[in-house]
Protein backbone atom coordinates (compact mmCIF):
# COMPACT_ATOMS: atom_id res chain seq x y z
CA UNK A 1 0.00 0.00 0.00
CA UNK A 2 1.26 3.48 -0.87
CA UNK A 3 1.03 5.89 2.02
CA UNK A 4 0.89 9.55 0.96
CA UNK A 5 3.96 11.44 2.04
CA UNK A 6 6.25 8.41 2.66
CA UNK A 7 8.97 9.71 0.30
CA UNK A 8 7.70 12.88 -1.21
CA UNK A 9 7.16 14.73 2.07
CA UNK A 10 10.81 14.36 3.01
CA UNK A 11 11.89 15.62 -0.38
CA UNK A 12 9.44 18.49 -0.33
CA UNK A 13 10.93 19.81 2.89
CA UNK A 14 14.17 20.64 1.04
CA UNK A 15 14.99 23.33 -1.51
CA UNK A 16 13.60 23.22 -5.02
CA UNK A 17 10.00 22.51 -4.02
CA UNK A 18 6.88 24.66 -4.29
CA UNK A 19 4.18 22.93 -2.28
CA UNK A 20 4.23 19.37 -3.60
CA UNK A 21 5.76 20.32 -6.95
CA UNK A 22 9.46 20.11 -7.82
CA UNK A 23 11.13 23.00 -9.66
CA UNK A 24 11.12 20.88 -12.83
CA UNK A 25 7.31 20.59 -12.57
CA UNK A 26 7.03 24.39 -12.44
CA UNK A 27 9.25 24.72 -15.52
CA UNK A 28 7.07 22.29 -17.47
CA UNK A 29 3.90 24.16 -16.47
CA UNK A 30 5.36 27.52 -17.51
CA UNK A 31 6.65 26.18 -20.84
CA UNK A 32 3.29 24.55 -21.54
CA UNK A 33 1.37 27.76 -20.97
CA UNK A 34 3.79 29.76 -23.10
CA UNK A 35 3.27 27.24 -25.90
CA UNK A 36 -0.53 27.33 -25.55
CA UNK A 37 -0.56 31.13 -25.58
CA UNK A 38 1.57 31.07 -28.73
CA UNK A 39 -0.84 28.66 -30.45
CA UNK A 40 -3.85 30.72 -29.40
CA UNK A 41 -2.38 34.00 -30.64
CA UNK A 42 -1.23 32.35 -33.88
CA UNK A 43 -4.75 31.04 -34.48
CA UNK A 44 -6.15 34.44 -33.58
CA UNK A 45 -3.89 36.08 -36.18
CA UNK A 46 -5.02 33.56 -38.81
CA UNK A 47 -8.72 33.92 -38.06
CA UNK A 48 -11.19 36.31 -39.64
CA UNK A 49 -12.21 38.28 -36.56
CA UNK A 50 -13.74 41.29 -38.25
CA UNK A 51 -17.12 39.65 -38.85
CA UNK A 52 -19.66 37.91 -36.63
CA UNK A 53 -19.33 34.67 -38.61
CA UNK A 54 -15.55 34.77 -38.29
CA UNK A 55 -15.50 35.59 -34.57
CA UNK A 56 -18.40 33.42 -33.36
CA UNK A 57 -18.45 30.50 -35.86
CA UNK A 58 -14.81 30.40 -37.08
CA UNK A 59 -16.06 31.35 -40.58
CA UNK A 60 -17.65 27.87 -40.74
CA UNK A 61 -14.29 26.50 -41.90
CA UNK A 62 -13.31 23.88 -39.32
CA UNK A 63 -12.13 20.38 -40.31
CA UNK A 64 -13.96 17.44 -38.69
CA UNK A 65 -10.90 16.53 -36.60
CA UNK A 66 -10.86 20.00 -35.03
CA UNK A 67 -14.62 19.93 -34.51
CA UNK A 68 -14.49 16.51 -32.81
CA UNK A 69 -11.56 17.43 -30.59
CA UNK A 70 -13.22 20.70 -29.61
CA UNK A 71 -16.52 18.96 -28.82
CA UNK A 72 -14.67 16.59 -26.51
CA UNK A 73 -12.47 19.25 -24.91
CA UNK A 74 -15.42 21.61 -24.37
CA UNK A 75 -17.16 18.84 -22.45
CA UNK A 76 -14.25 17.42 -20.47
CA UNK A 77 -13.19 20.00 -17.91
CA UNK A 78 -11.56 19.90 -14.50
CA UNK A 79 -14.94 18.93 -13.08
CA UNK A 80 -14.76 15.66 -15.00
CA UNK A 81 -11.25 14.84 -13.77
CA UNK A 82 -12.29 15.53 -10.19
CA UNK A 83 -15.90 14.36 -10.44
CA UNK A 84 -15.56 11.16 -12.50
CA UNK A 85 -12.49 9.96 -10.60
CA UNK A 86 -14.17 10.82 -7.30
CA UNK A 87 -17.39 9.03 -8.22
CA UNK A 88 -15.37 6.05 -9.43
CA UNK A 89 -13.63 5.93 -6.06
CA UNK A 90 -16.97 6.12 -4.24
CA UNK A 91 -19.23 3.88 -6.35
CA UNK A 92 -17.27 2.10 -9.08
CA UNK A 93 -17.84 2.23 -12.84
CA UNK A 94 -21.54 3.16 -12.82
CA UNK A 95 -20.75 6.84 -13.35
CA UNK A 96 -19.20 5.97 -16.74
CA UNK A 97 -22.71 5.64 -18.20
CA UNK A 98 -22.90 9.45 -18.14
CA UNK A 99 -20.05 9.43 -20.68
CA UNK A 100 -21.08 6.40 -22.74
CA UNK A 101 -24.63 7.71 -23.17
CA UNK A 102 -23.21 10.69 -25.04
CA UNK A 103 -22.00 8.46 -27.89
CA UNK A 104 -25.53 7.90 -29.12
CA UNK A 105 -26.71 11.44 -28.48
CA UNK A 106 -23.79 12.84 -30.49
CA UNK A 107 -25.02 10.83 -33.48
CA UNK A 108 -28.41 12.48 -32.99
CA UNK A 109 -26.69 15.88 -33.01
CA UNK A 110 -24.95 15.25 -36.33
CA UNK A 111 -27.80 13.57 -38.18
CA UNK A 112 -30.98 15.07 -36.72
CA UNK A 113 -30.27 18.50 -35.26
CA UNK A 114 -27.35 20.10 -37.13
CA UNK A 115 -29.10 19.93 -40.55
CA UNK A 116 -32.02 21.90 -39.11
CA UNK A 117 -29.78 24.50 -37.44
CA UNK A 118 -27.68 24.89 -40.58
CA UNK A 119 -30.75 25.33 -42.77
CA UNK A 120 -31.96 28.03 -40.39
CA UNK A 121 -28.64 29.89 -40.73
CA UNK A 122 -28.33 30.77 -37.05
CA UNK A 123 -25.47 31.72 -34.69
CA UNK A 124 -27.18 30.70 -31.43
CA UNK A 125 -29.79 28.23 -30.25
CA UNK A 126 -32.20 30.87 -28.90
CA UNK A 127 -31.94 32.53 -32.32
CA UNK A 128 -33.17 29.29 -33.90
CA UNK A 129 -36.23 29.24 -31.62
CA UNK A 130 -37.01 32.84 -32.57
CA UNK A 131 -36.98 31.88 -36.24
CA UNK A 132 -38.92 28.69 -35.53
CA UNK A 133 -41.67 30.31 -33.43
CA UNK A 134 -41.49 34.04 -34.10
CA UNK A 135 -41.47 36.60 -31.32
CA UNK A 136 -38.68 37.33 -28.88
CA UNK A 137 -39.72 36.23 -25.39
CA UNK A 138 -38.57 32.59 -25.74
CA UNK A 139 -35.26 33.67 -27.21
CA UNK A 140 -34.57 36.20 -24.46
CA UNK A 141 -35.67 33.79 -21.70
CA UNK A 142 -33.40 31.01 -22.95
CA UNK A 143 -30.49 33.41 -23.43
CA UNK A 144 -30.68 34.62 -19.84
CA UNK A 145 -31.18 31.06 -18.54
CA UNK A 146 -28.18 29.79 -20.51
CA UNK A 147 -25.87 32.51 -19.17
CA UNK A 148 -27.01 31.86 -15.58
CA UNK A 149 -26.43 28.13 -16.01
CA UNK A 150 -22.95 28.80 -17.39
CA UNK A 151 -21.98 31.07 -14.51
CA UNK A 152 -23.44 29.10 -11.58
CA UNK A 153 -22.87 25.51 -12.71
CA UNK A 154 -20.21 25.20 -15.39
CA UNK A 155 -17.89 28.04 -14.39
CA UNK A 156 -18.34 27.47 -10.66
CA UNK A 157 -17.90 23.69 -10.92
CA UNK A 158 -14.73 23.96 -12.99
CA UNK A 159 -13.29 26.66 -10.75
CA UNK A 160 -14.00 24.53 -7.68
CA UNK A 161 -12.38 21.50 -9.31
CA UNK A 162 -9.36 23.56 -10.31
CA UNK A 163 -9.19 24.97 -6.79
CA UNK A 164 -8.92 21.44 -5.38
CA UNK A 165 -5.85 20.78 -7.52
CA UNK A 166 -4.27 24.08 -6.57
CA UNK A 167 -4.89 23.48 -2.86
CA UNK A 168 -3.59 19.90 -2.93
CA UNK A 169 -0.46 20.56 -4.97
CA UNK A 170 0.77 24.14 -5.06
CA UNK A 171 -0.58 25.67 -1.84
CA UNK A 172 -0.72 28.97 -3.73
CA UNK A 173 -3.11 31.76 -2.92
CA UNK A 174 -6.39 30.48 -4.34
CA UNK A 175 -7.63 33.86 -5.56
CA UNK A 176 -4.41 34.78 -7.38
CA UNK A 177 -4.10 31.36 -9.05
CA UNK A 178 -7.69 31.28 -10.24
CA UNK A 179 -7.55 34.88 -11.42
CA UNK A 180 -4.47 34.10 -13.57
CA UNK A 181 -6.19 31.10 -15.15
CA UNK A 182 -9.30 33.13 -15.85
CA UNK A 183 -7.20 35.91 -17.36
CA UNK A 184 -5.38 33.55 -19.76
CA UNK A 185 -8.62 31.85 -20.79
CA UNK A 186 -10.27 35.21 -21.38
CA UNK A 187 -7.26 36.42 -23.40
CA UNK A 188 -7.74 33.70 -25.99
CA UNK A 189 -11.47 34.36 -26.27
CA UNK A 190 -11.25 38.15 -26.47
CA UNK A 191 -8.44 38.22 -29.02
CA UNK A 192 -9.21 35.28 -31.26
CA UNK A 193 -12.85 34.31 -31.10
CA UNK A 194 -13.91 30.75 -31.88
CA UNK A 195 -10.97 29.93 -34.16
CA UNK A 196 -8.44 30.46 -31.35
CA UNK A 197 -10.69 28.57 -28.93
CA UNK A 198 -10.98 25.55 -31.25
CA UNK A 199 -7.24 25.44 -31.95
CA UNK A 200 -6.33 25.63 -28.25
CA UNK A 201 -9.06 23.05 -27.50
CA UNK A 202 -7.44 20.67 -29.99
CA UNK A 203 -3.97 21.10 -28.49
CA UNK A 204 -5.26 20.65 -24.95
CA UNK A 205 -7.27 17.56 -25.93
CA UNK A 206 -4.06 15.89 -27.12
CA UNK A 207 -2.25 16.88 -23.92
CA UNK A 208 -5.15 15.69 -21.74
CA UNK A 209 -5.34 12.27 -23.39
CA UNK A 210 -1.57 11.63 -23.35
CA UNK A 211 -1.14 12.75 -19.73
CA UNK A 212 -4.18 10.87 -18.43
CA UNK A 213 -3.14 7.75 -20.37
CA UNK A 214 0.32 7.84 -18.78
CA UNK A 215 -1.16 8.16 -15.29
CA UNK A 216 -3.63 5.33 -15.97
CA UNK A 217 -0.75 3.01 -16.97
CA UNK A 218 1.27 3.96 -13.87
CA UNK A 219 -1.79 3.40 -11.65
CA UNK A 220 -2.54 -0.06 -13.04
CA UNK A 221 1.14 -1.05 -12.75
CA UNK A 222 1.16 0.12 -9.14
CA UNK A 223 -1.70 -2.22 -8.16
CA UNK A 224 -0.62 -5.19 -10.27
CA UNK A 225 -2.92 -4.89 -13.28
CA UNK A 226 -6.64 -4.70 -14.06
CA UNK A 227 -7.82 -7.97 -12.45
CA UNK A 228 -5.91 -7.29 -9.26
CA UNK A 229 -7.30 -3.75 -9.11
CA UNK A 230 -10.90 -4.98 -9.32
CA UNK A 231 -10.35 -7.62 -6.62
CA UNK A 232 -8.61 -5.24 -4.21
CA UNK A 233 -11.11 -2.41 -4.74
CA UNK A 234 -13.85 -4.26 -2.84
CA UNK A 235 -11.51 -4.56 0.15
CA UNK A 236 -10.37 -0.93 0.14
CA UNK A 237 -11.90 -0.02 3.48
CA UNK A 238 -10.79 2.86 5.75
CA UNK A 239 -9.51 2.07 9.22
CA UNK A 240 -12.40 3.95 10.87
CA UNK A 241 -14.82 1.46 9.31
CA UNK A 242 -12.80 -1.55 10.42
CA UNK A 243 -12.15 -0.40 13.99
CA UNK A 244 -15.62 1.05 14.63
CA UNK A 245 -17.44 -1.98 13.15
CA UNK A 246 -19.68 0.12 10.88
CA UNK A 247 -20.78 -0.18 7.25
CA UNK A 248 -19.65 3.38 6.46
CA UNK A 249 -16.96 3.48 3.80
CA UNK A 250 -17.63 0.05 2.27
CA UNK A 251 -17.38 -0.05 -1.54
CA UNK A 252 -20.82 -0.92 -3.02
CA UNK A 253 -21.29 -4.57 -3.98
CA UNK A 254 -22.43 -3.49 -7.48
CA UNK A 255 -19.39 -1.30 -8.11
CA UNK A 256 -18.57 -3.16 -11.35
CA UNK A 257 -22.11 -2.89 -12.76
CA UNK A 258 -22.93 -0.29 -15.40
CA UNK A 259 -26.66 -1.08 -15.18
CA UNK A 260 -28.07 -1.19 -11.66
CA UNK A 261 -31.35 -1.80 -9.89
CA UNK A 262 -34.18 0.70 -10.30
CA UNK A 263 -33.96 1.24 -6.53
CA UNK A 264 -30.22 2.03 -6.59
CA UNK A 265 -29.66 5.38 -4.91
CA UNK A 266 -26.82 6.41 -7.22
CA UNK A 267 -27.41 5.11 -10.76
CA UNK A 268 -30.84 3.44 -11.26
CA UNK A 269 -31.04 1.91 -14.74
CA UNK A 270 -34.30 3.68 -15.61
CA UNK A 271 -32.83 7.04 -14.76
CA UNK A 272 -29.61 6.31 -16.63
CA UNK A 273 -31.45 5.06 -19.73
CA UNK A 274 -34.21 7.68 -19.99
CA UNK A 275 -33.64 10.57 -17.58
CA UNK A 276 -29.97 10.87 -18.54
CA UNK A 277 -30.84 10.78 -22.25
CA UNK A 278 -33.19 13.75 -21.77
CA UNK A 279 -30.45 15.76 -20.08
CA UNK A 280 -27.94 14.63 -22.72
CA UNK A 281 -30.15 15.73 -25.61
CA UNK A 282 -30.38 19.17 -24.01
CA UNK A 283 -26.62 19.35 -23.48
CA UNK A 284 -25.34 17.87 -26.73
CA UNK A 285 -28.11 18.99 -29.12
CA UNK A 286 -29.28 22.38 -27.85
CA UNK A 287 -26.55 23.77 -25.59
CA UNK A 288 -24.70 26.71 -27.15
CA UNK A 289 -21.22 25.57 -26.07
CA UNK A 290 -21.57 22.25 -27.91
CA UNK A 291 -23.68 23.08 -30.94
CA UNK A 292 -21.51 26.10 -31.76
CA UNK A 293 -18.61 23.72 -32.47
CA UNK A 294 -20.67 21.59 -34.86
CA UNK A 295 -21.97 24.68 -36.65
CA UNK A 296 -18.37 25.84 -37.20
CA UNK A 297 -17.67 22.81 -39.46
CA UNK A 298 -16.96 23.63 -43.10
CA UNK A 299 -19.95 21.52 -44.23
CA UNK A 300 -22.46 18.96 -42.98
CA UNK A 301 -20.16 16.01 -43.64
CA UNK A 302 -17.44 17.51 -41.46
CA UNK A 303 -20.02 18.24 -38.74
CA UNK A 304 -21.06 14.57 -38.77
CA UNK A 305 -17.44 13.44 -38.80
CA UNK A 306 -16.71 15.65 -35.81
CA UNK A 307 -19.67 14.14 -33.91
CA UNK A 308 -18.44 10.61 -34.67
CA UNK A 309 -14.89 11.44 -33.54
CA UNK A 310 -16.20 13.00 -30.33
CA UNK A 311 -18.28 9.85 -29.75
CA UNK A 312 -15.18 7.66 -29.95
CA UNK A 313 -13.33 9.96 -27.58
CA UNK A 314 -16.18 9.67 -25.04
CA UNK A 315 -15.21 6.03 -24.48
CA UNK A 316 -11.93 7.17 -22.95
CA UNK A 317 -13.10 8.68 -19.62
CA UNK A 318 -14.06 5.23 -18.27
CA UNK A 319 -10.44 4.13 -18.57
CA UNK A 320 -8.62 7.43 -18.14
CA UNK A 321 -10.62 8.79 -15.19
CA UNK A 322 -13.02 6.30 -13.57
CA UNK A 323 -10.62 3.36 -13.17
CA UNK A 324 -7.79 5.59 -11.88
CA UNK A 325 -10.27 6.98 -9.34
CA UNK A 326 -10.96 3.44 -8.15
CA UNK A 327 -7.22 2.76 -7.93
CA UNK A 328 -6.78 5.92 -5.84
CA UNK A 329 -9.14 4.40 -3.29
CA UNK A 330 -7.03 1.23 -3.30
CA UNK A 331 -3.80 3.15 -2.72
CA UNK A 332 -5.20 5.67 -0.22
CA UNK A 333 -8.19 4.01 1.50
CA UNK A 334 -8.02 6.11 4.66
CA UNK A 335 -7.86 9.38 2.73
CA UNK A 336 -9.85 8.95 -0.50
CA UNK A 337 -12.22 6.43 1.08
CA UNK A 338 -12.60 8.15 4.45
CA UNK A 339 -16.05 7.74 6.00
CA UNK A 340 -15.86 9.28 9.47
CA UNK A 341 -17.23 12.87 9.12
CA UNK A 342 -14.74 14.33 11.61
CA UNK A 343 -11.75 12.64 9.95
CA UNK A 344 -12.90 13.73 6.50
CA UNK A 345 -13.32 17.33 7.58
CA UNK A 346 -9.77 17.46 8.95
CA UNK A 347 -8.43 15.89 5.76
CA UNK A 348 -10.25 17.79 2.99
CA UNK A 349 -12.67 20.22 4.61
CA UNK A 350 -15.80 18.18 3.87
CA UNK A 351 -17.82 16.06 6.29
CA UNK A 352 -19.50 14.06 3.53
CA UNK A 353 -16.35 12.45 2.12
CA UNK A 354 -13.05 13.13 0.35
CA UNK A 355 -13.39 11.18 -2.89
CA UNK A 356 -12.87 14.43 -4.82
CA UNK A 357 -9.16 14.33 -3.96
CA UNK A 358 -8.70 10.94 -5.69
CA UNK A 359 -7.20 12.20 -8.95
CA UNK A 360 -4.99 14.95 -7.44
CA UNK A 361 -3.47 12.46 -5.02
CA UNK A 362 -2.72 10.01 -7.83
CA UNK A 363 -0.95 12.74 -9.76
CA UNK A 364 1.05 13.99 -6.80
CA UNK A 365 2.08 10.57 -5.48
CA UNK A 366 2.62 8.46 -8.62
CA UNK A 367 3.98 10.80 -11.27
CA UNK A 368 7.77 11.45 -11.45
CA UNK A 369 9.33 14.92 -11.58
CA UNK A 370 8.43 16.98 -14.68
CA UNK A 371 5.75 14.45 -15.59
CA UNK A 372 3.88 15.62 -12.50
CA UNK A 373 4.14 19.14 -13.90
CA UNK A 374 2.78 17.90 -17.24
CA UNK A 375 -0.27 16.45 -15.51
CA UNK A 376 -0.80 19.69 -13.61
CA UNK A 377 -0.67 21.40 -17.00
CA UNK A 378 -3.26 18.89 -18.22
CA UNK A 379 -5.58 19.77 -15.37
CA UNK A 380 -5.12 23.47 -15.91
CA UNK A 381 -5.64 23.01 -19.64
CA UNK A 382 -8.88 21.15 -18.94
CA UNK A 383 -10.02 24.08 -16.81
CA UNK A 384 -8.95 26.61 -19.44
CA UNK A 385 -10.52 24.63 -22.27
CA UNK A 386 -13.88 24.58 -20.55
CA UNK A 387 -13.66 28.24 -19.54
CA UNK A 388 -12.65 29.47 -23.00
CA UNK A 389 -15.57 27.58 -24.52
CA UNK A 390 -18.00 29.02 -21.99
CA UNK A 391 -16.64 32.55 -22.37
CA UNK A 392 -16.96 32.46 -26.14
CA UNK A 393 -20.43 30.91 -26.17
CA UNK A 394 -21.73 33.21 -23.42
CA UNK A 395 -20.47 36.31 -25.25
CA UNK A 396 -22.14 35.01 -28.42
CA UNK A 397 -25.48 34.58 -26.69
CA UNK A 398 -25.32 37.94 -24.96
CA UNK A 399 -24.29 39.82 -28.09
CA UNK A 400 -26.61 38.19 -30.62
CA UNK A 401 -29.65 37.49 -28.43
CA UNK A 402 -29.68 40.22 -25.77
CA UNK A 403 -27.58 43.20 -26.88
CA UNK A 404 -29.32 43.41 -30.27
CA UNK A 405 -32.59 43.74 -28.37
CA UNK A 406 -31.19 46.67 -26.38
CA UNK A 407 -29.47 48.26 -29.37
CA UNK A 408 -31.53 47.30 -32.39
CA UNK A 409 -29.28 49.15 -34.87
CA UNK A 410 -25.94 48.10 -33.40
CA UNK A 411 -23.19 47.77 -36.00
CA UNK A 412 -21.09 44.62 -36.37
CA UNK A 413 -18.10 46.41 -34.84
CA UNK A 414 -20.17 47.44 -31.82
CA UNK A 415 -21.38 43.86 -31.38
CA UNK A 416 -17.80 42.55 -31.54
CA UNK A 417 -16.68 45.07 -28.89
CA UNK A 418 -19.65 44.22 -26.65
CA UNK A 419 -18.88 40.50 -26.98
CA UNK A 420 -15.29 41.07 -25.82
CA UNK A 421 -16.36 43.31 -22.93
CA UNK A 422 -18.90 40.73 -21.77
CA UNK A 423 -16.09 38.17 -21.44
CA UNK A 424 -14.37 40.59 -19.04
CA UNK A 425 -17.58 40.80 -17.01
CA UNK A 426 -17.72 36.99 -16.83
CA UNK A 427 -14.12 36.96 -15.56
CA UNK A 428 -15.04 39.39 -12.77
CA UNK A 429 -18.12 37.33 -11.84
CA UNK A 430 -16.00 34.17 -11.82
CA UNK A 431 -13.52 35.69 -9.38
CA UNK A 432 -16.31 37.03 -7.14
CA UNK A 433 -17.86 33.55 -7.10
CA UNK A 434 -14.73 31.95 -5.55
CA UNK A 435 -15.85 32.54 -1.92
CA UNK A 436 -19.11 30.72 -2.67
CA UNK A 437 -17.13 27.79 -4.07
CA UNK A 438 -14.95 27.66 -0.97
CA UNK A 439 -18.02 27.75 1.28
CA UNK A 440 -19.70 24.87 -0.56
CA UNK A 441 -17.07 22.16 -0.25
CA UNK A 442 -18.47 18.66 -0.44
CA UNK A 443 -17.98 15.28 -2.06
CA UNK A 444 -20.95 15.49 -4.43
CA UNK A 445 -19.61 17.77 -7.17
CA UNK A 446 -20.59 15.53 -10.09
CA UNK A 447 -23.98 14.73 -8.57
CA UNK A 448 -24.57 18.44 -7.95
CA UNK A 449 -23.95 19.26 -11.62
CA UNK A 450 -26.16 16.44 -12.88
CA UNK A 451 -29.00 17.22 -10.48
CA UNK A 452 -29.04 20.90 -11.46
CA UNK A 453 -29.27 19.78 -15.08
CA UNK A 454 -32.17 17.43 -14.31
CA UNK A 455 -34.12 20.26 -12.65
CA UNK A 456 -33.61 22.91 -15.35
CA UNK A 457 -32.81 21.15 -18.64
CA UNK A 458 -35.81 18.84 -19.36
CA UNK A 459 -38.24 21.69 -20.24
CA UNK A 460 -35.74 23.15 -22.71
CA UNK A 461 -35.08 19.68 -24.15
CA UNK A 462 -38.82 19.08 -24.62
CA UNK A 463 -39.31 22.36 -26.49
CA UNK A 464 -36.35 21.76 -28.81
CA UNK A 465 -37.44 18.19 -29.59
CA UNK A 466 -40.98 19.32 -30.36
CA UNK A 467 -39.69 22.27 -32.41
CA UNK A 468 -37.59 19.93 -34.55
CA UNK A 469 -40.06 17.06 -34.96
CA UNK A 470 -43.62 18.46 -34.59
CA UNK A 471 -44.63 21.30 -36.88
CA UNK A 472 -47.88 22.10 -35.00
CA UNK A 473 -46.16 23.43 -31.86
CA UNK A 474 -46.46 27.22 -31.72
CA UNK A 475 -44.98 30.08 -29.70
CA UNK A 476 -47.62 30.17 -26.90
CA UNK A 477 -47.30 26.40 -26.44
CA UNK A 478 -43.50 26.54 -26.22
CA UNK A 479 -43.41 29.61 -23.97
CA UNK A 480 -45.94 28.44 -21.39
CA UNK A 481 -44.44 24.96 -21.36
CA UNK A 482 -41.07 26.52 -20.51
CA UNK A 483 -42.65 28.62 -17.75
CA UNK A 484 -44.44 25.65 -16.18
CA UNK A 485 -41.31 23.51 -16.44
CA UNK A 486 -39.18 26.23 -14.88
CA UNK A 487 -41.54 26.65 -11.89
CA UNK A 488 -41.77 22.89 -11.26
CA UNK A 489 -38.01 22.45 -11.61
CA UNK A 490 -37.17 25.35 -9.30
CA UNK A 491 -39.57 24.06 -6.64
CA UNK A 492 -37.82 20.68 -6.58
CA UNK A 493 -34.40 22.35 -6.73
CA UNK A 494 -35.09 24.74 -3.84
CA UNK A 495 -36.79 22.02 -1.81
CA UNK A 496 -33.96 19.55 -2.18
CA UNK A 497 -31.09 21.96 -1.60
CA UNK A 498 -32.77 23.41 1.47
CA UNK A 499 -31.65 20.18 3.15
CA UNK A 500 -28.08 18.99 3.53
CA UNK A 501 -27.20 15.39 2.71
CA UNK A 502 -26.54 13.46 5.92
CA UNK A 503 -23.03 12.17 6.55
CA UNK A 504 -22.46 8.47 6.97
CA UNK A 505 -24.11 7.23 10.14
CA UNK A 506 -26.36 10.28 10.56
CA UNK A 507 -30.16 10.11 10.35
CA UNK A 508 -31.71 11.22 7.05
CA UNK A 509 -34.50 13.69 7.90
CA UNK A 510 -35.33 14.71 4.33
CA UNK A 511 -38.88 14.13 2.98
CA UNK A 512 -39.57 10.85 1.18
CA UNK A 513 -40.25 12.60 -2.14
CA UNK A 514 -36.64 13.79 -2.11
CA UNK A 515 -34.98 10.65 -0.81
CA UNK A 516 -37.07 8.19 -2.85
CA UNK A 517 -37.38 10.06 -6.18
CA UNK A 518 -34.01 10.12 -7.90
CA UNK A 519 -33.13 13.36 -9.70
CA UNK A 520 -32.94 11.52 -13.04
CA UNK A 521 -36.43 10.09 -12.49
CA UNK A 522 -37.64 13.60 -11.72
CA UNK A 523 -36.11 14.72 -15.02
CA UNK A 524 -38.29 12.20 -16.87
CA UNK A 525 -41.42 13.47 -15.11
CA UNK A 526 -40.52 17.09 -15.79
CA UNK A 527 -39.91 16.37 -19.50
CA UNK A 528 -43.37 14.88 -19.95
CA UNK A 529 -45.08 17.62 -17.91
CA UNK A 530 -43.49 20.21 -20.19
CA UNK A 531 -44.30 18.29 -23.38
CA UNK A 532 -47.95 17.84 -22.38
CA UNK A 533 -48.34 21.56 -21.60
CA UNK A 534 -46.73 22.46 -24.95
CA UNK A 535 -49.01 20.12 -26.91
CA UNK A 536 -52.22 21.16 -25.13
CA UNK A 537 -51.57 24.91 -25.37
CA UNK A 538 -50.48 24.62 -29.01
CA UNK A 539 -53.64 22.73 -29.97
CA UNK A 540 -55.83 25.25 -28.16
CA UNK A 541 -54.24 28.28 -29.83
CA UNK A 542 -53.77 29.52 -33.39
CA UNK A 543 -51.44 27.43 -35.63
CA UNK A 544 -48.07 28.93 -36.42
CA UNK A 545 -47.40 30.72 -39.72
CA UNK A 546 -46.05 28.68 -42.64
CA UNK A 547 -42.78 30.64 -42.78
CA UNK A 548 -41.89 29.26 -39.33
CA UNK A 549 -43.02 25.70 -40.07
CA UNK A 550 -40.33 25.40 -42.76
CA UNK A 551 -37.69 25.33 -40.01
CA UNK A 552 -38.73 22.01 -38.53
CA UNK A 553 -37.04 18.70 -39.33
CA UNK A 554 -38.69 17.32 -42.47
CA UNK A 555 -38.27 20.50 -44.52
CA UNK A 556 -34.66 21.00 -43.39
CA UNK A 557 -33.71 17.39 -44.13
CA UNK A 558 -35.15 17.66 -47.62
CA UNK A 559 -32.86 20.60 -48.38
CA UNK A 560 -29.85 18.39 -47.64
CA UNK A 561 -30.84 14.89 -48.65
CA UNK A 562 -33.26 15.30 -51.52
Amino acid sequence: MVVPGDVSSAEQAGPGWVGKLHWSDIVVIVLYFVFVIFVGLWAAKKSKRDSLGGYFLASRSMHFSLVGASLFASNIGSGHFIGLAGSGAANGIGVAVFELNAIFVLIMLGWLFVPVYTAAGVFTMPEYLRKRFGGQRIRVYLSVLAILLYVFTKISADLYAGAIFIEQSLHWNLYASTAILLFIAALFTITGGLTAVIWTDTLQTIIMIIGALALMVLAFIKVGGYNNAINIFFHSIPDTTIYNNTTCGLPPANSMNLMRSISDGNYPWTGMMFGLTISSVWYWCSDQVIVQRALAAKNLSHAKGGCILAGYLKVLPLYLLVFPGMIARILFPNEVGCADPDVCYKLCGSRSGCTNIAYPWLVLELMPHAARGLMMAVMMSALMSSLTSIFNSSSTIFTVDIWTRIRKNASEMEQLIVGRLFVIILVVVGILWIPVIQASKGSELFVYIQSITSYLAPPVCAVYVLAIFWKRINEPGAFWALMVGLVVGLIRFAWEFSYSSPACGEEDTRPNIITNMHYLHFGILLFFITAIVAVVVSLLTKPIADKHVTLYALYSYSSFYV
